[in-house]
C-alpha cells in the first residue's frame, strides 16, 4: 500500500492522504490481476452486439462485488452510509434496467456506479458532484495506471522486453489519435465517409488474419479494457476531498483581526468600518425581501383567483404558449429568489442581531410565497396534462417541482439554523439522487401511452407514441379502436413540423411498428439485452 502523510494544517483534521501517484507506480495486487482479464472477458461477452437490460445488472453486481472482495476489511469506506447508499442505488439501477431497460434507468444505473467508485477513491466525500468528478478523474488515469504496473514476462531477451516497452509506450498516442478520429469524424462529413472507407478495407484484412475478430470488435474489447481498469483500479483524486475539507456545514461568524508585533489583536477601527457596512447590508436585505414580498404578493394573488379554482381554458386560448412560457420564467423566478436568499446570509448578516429577526422574518415569508408560486407552476402543468396529455416534460417539471419544495426547505434550515450553502448544496444533490432512481423505477412510456389514448382527447400525437420503445406496442394496439374516432391525429415530418393524417394511416403505421417489433424479437435469441418488459412485450405480440 501506498505511504501515508497528513493533509495540510487547513484540512479537516484526523484525515490523512496517499502518497502523490505521480511519485510511485504501484504494482497490480493478486485480486486486481484475477479481476482484470475477468471483468474485460465479462464485458465483451455481455454487451458486444447487445442493447441494455440485463446484462447491466450483471456488470453492476460485478463491479459492486469487485469493491468489496478489494477493499480492507477494516477499511473506512465500509464505515461510510453514502458508500452502502451507492452499493444498493447501483444494485437498484441496474435491476430496473434488467426490468424496463429505460434510458433513465440506464442514467440511474452509471450514475450510481460512479459515485460508487468516487466514494471508494474518497471516502470521506459527501458532495455527490465531488464523488462523480473525483470518479471521472480516477477512471481516466486508470488506464494508464495498468500499463505501467504491467511488466515483461521473466526469463525473456532483451528483443522481448523491448517490443513490450514500445507496445506500451504507443497505446498512449494510439488512445489519443483514437479520441481525435471521432471528433473529427463528427465534424466532418467527407472526413467521416473517407475514414470509413480506411478502416473497413482494415477491417477486411484484419478478418482474413482473424477470422473470429473484426476490427470493430478489437476496439470493443480495448473499450471493455479501459471501463474495467476504471473500475478495478482506483488512482487517488484528491483534489476535491481538499477542497471538501476545507467547509463546514454551519456558517462560523467572521472576526476582523490584524496583526500587530506577532500578536494578533482586533483592529477596533476596522471593526466600526465593517459594522457600518453590514448595517447597509442590511438595510439593502430588508428593501429587497419587502419590495419583492409586495411584488409577489400580488402575483401570488392573481394566481390564486385565476389558478386555483375554477380555472377553464376559454375558447381558442393557446394553453400550450400560457404553459410553456409560464413554467419556465416561474421556475427561473423561484431559482433566483432561492439564489438571493442564499446571497444575503452567506456570511456575518446571520448574526446582525439588531435587524435578524425582521431579516429572518421577511426571508420566510419570501419563500413560503416562492413555495405558493410553486404550486402555480403545477397546477399550470396539471392543466396541460388535463386538456393535452402526458408527455416526457411534463413529467420532468412534476419532478422538478418536487426538487424545488426541498430545496426551498433547506432554503429555511439555512435561515433558522444558519446552515451554510455547503450543506444545502449536500442535502439537494441527495435529493436529486433520490430522485433519479425514483425516475428510474417507472414505466413512463406505457403510462404516458394508457393516458393519451383516451377518447376525452380531441386530438393524439400518434407519431410520438410509435417512436417510443417497443413495450408501449401492446398498450396501442390493446386501444387502437380509440384512433378510429380521434378528430385529429399528427405525426413529426423530418423536418420537425407537425403533420395530420387520418385514421387509416394511422392504423396503417400501427401494423407496421407491429409487424417490424414482432421481426426484432424473432431475430433477437440472446438473453443479455433482454428486460422484463420485452418479455412480456413479445407475449403480447404473440
Amino acid at each position: 500500500m501506498n505511504p501515508v502523510f497528513p493533509l495540510p494544517n487547513d484540512a479537516a483534521p484526523g484525515r490523512f492522504r496517499a502518497a502523490p501517484a505521480a511519485t510511485v507506480v504501484t504494482p497490480l495486487t493478486t485480486a486486481q490481476k484475477l479481476l482484470l482479464p475477468l471483468g474485460i472477458i465479462l464485458f465483451n461477452w455481455l454487451f458486444w452486439l447487445e442493447k441494455g437490460g440485463l446484462n447491466m445488472l450483471v456488470f453492476t453486481v460485478f463491479v459492486a462485488v469487485a469493491q468489496l472482495l478489494m477493499l480492507p476489511r477494516h477499511a473506512a469506506v465500509r464505515r461510510s452510509g453514502y458508500f452502502w447508499l451507492m452499493v444498493g442505488g447501483s444494485l437498484f439501477g441496474g435491476a430496473m434496467m434488467a426490468v424496463y431497460g429505460s434510458e433513465v434507468a440506464a442514467l440511474a444505473c452509471v450514475a450510481s456506479v460512479l459515485l460508487l467508485l468516487g466514494y471508494v477513491n474518497q471516502p470521506h466525500l459527501r458532495l455527490l458532484p465531488f464523488a462523480l468528478i473525483t470518479a471521472v478523474g480516477s477512471v481516466a488515469e486508470a488506464w494508464l495506471r495498468v500499463l505501467r504496473g504491467l511488466r515483461a514476462p521473466r526469463n525473456t531477451g532483451a528483443g522481448v522486453r523491448r517490443s513490450w516497452f514500445y507496445a506500451r509506450l504507443l497505446l498512449v498516442p494510439l488512445v489519443i489519435l483514437g479520441a481525435f478520429h471521432l471528433l473529427f469524424a463528427i465534424a466532418n462529413p467527407v472526413y467521416d465517409r473517407l475514414s470509413g472507407r480506411a478502416l473497413a478495407v482494415l477491417g477486411d484484412w484484419l478478418v482474413r488474419l482473424l477470422p473470429d475478430i473484426s476490427f470493430g470488435h478489437l476496439l470493443f474489447i480495448l473499450l471493455g479494457f479501459l471501463v474495467t481498469a476504471g473500475v478495478i483500479v482506483a488512482v487517488p483524486v484528491y483534489f476535491f476531498a481538499d477542497q471538501e475539507s476545507r467547509f463546514g456545514e454551519f456558517i462560523r461568524r467572521q472576526r476582523d483581526r490584524v496583526a500587530s508585533l506577532g500578536v494578533r489583536r482586533p483592529d477596533f477601527r476596522l471593526k466600526t468600518v465593517r459594522a457600518l457596512d453590514l448595517r447597509k447590508e442590511f438595510i439593502a436585505a430588508a428593501a429587497v425581501f419587502g419590495l419583492v414580498n409586495v411584488l409577489l404578493l400580488v402575483v401570488n394573488a392573481i394566481d390564486i383567483r385565476w389558478l386555483w379554482f375554477g380555472f377553464v381554458p376559454a375558447p381558442g386560448f393557446n394553453l400550450t404558449q400560457f404553459v410553456h412560457e409560464g413554467t419556465y420564467v416561474l421556475i427561473f423566478s423561484i431559482l433566483l429568489a432561492m439564489g438571493i436568499v442564499l446571497w444575503f446570509f452567506r456570511r456575518n448578516l446571520n448574526f446582525y442581531q439588531p435587524g435578524l429577526p425582521l431579516l429572518r422574518g421577511g426571508a420566510t415569508v419570501w419563500v413560503v410565497q416562492n413555495a405558493v408560486l410553486a404550486v402555480s407552476v403545477g397546477l399550470r402543468n396539471y392543466y396541460y396534462i388535463l386538456h393535452c396529455g402526458l408527455a416526457y416534460k411534463r413529467i420532468g417539471v412534476c419532478f422538478f417541482l418536487l426538487l424545488t419544495f426541498f430545496g426551498l426547505v433547506t432554503v429555511l434550515l439555512k435561515i433558522w439554523q444558519r446552515r451554510s450553502a455547503y450543506s444545502l448544496f449536500r442535502l439537494n444533490s441527495l435529493a436529486a439522487y433520490a430522485v433519479l432512481l425514483l425516475l428510474a423505477s417507472g414505466n413512463w412510456e406505457v403510462w404516458i401511452a394508457e393516458y393519451n389514448l383516451q377518447s376525452r382527447f380531441p386530438s393524439i400525437d400518434i407519431g410520438f407514441l410509435l417512436d417510443m420503445p417497443d413495450r408501449v406496442l401492446p398498450t396501442v394496439q390493446a386501444r387502437r379502436a380509440v384512433l378510429n374516432h380521434t378528430s385529429q391525429l399528427t405525426v413529426e415530418t423530418e423536418y420537425g413540423t407537425t403533420e395530420r393524417i387520418d385514421a387509416a394511416e394511422a392504423q396503417r403505421r400501427l401494423d407496421l411498428a407491429l409487424t417490424a417489433a414482432r421481426a426484432r424479437y424473432a431475430a433477437y435469441d440472446h438473453w443479455q439485452g433482454l428486460t422484463w418488459a420485452d418479455w412480456q412485450t413479445r407475449r403480447a405480440l404473440q
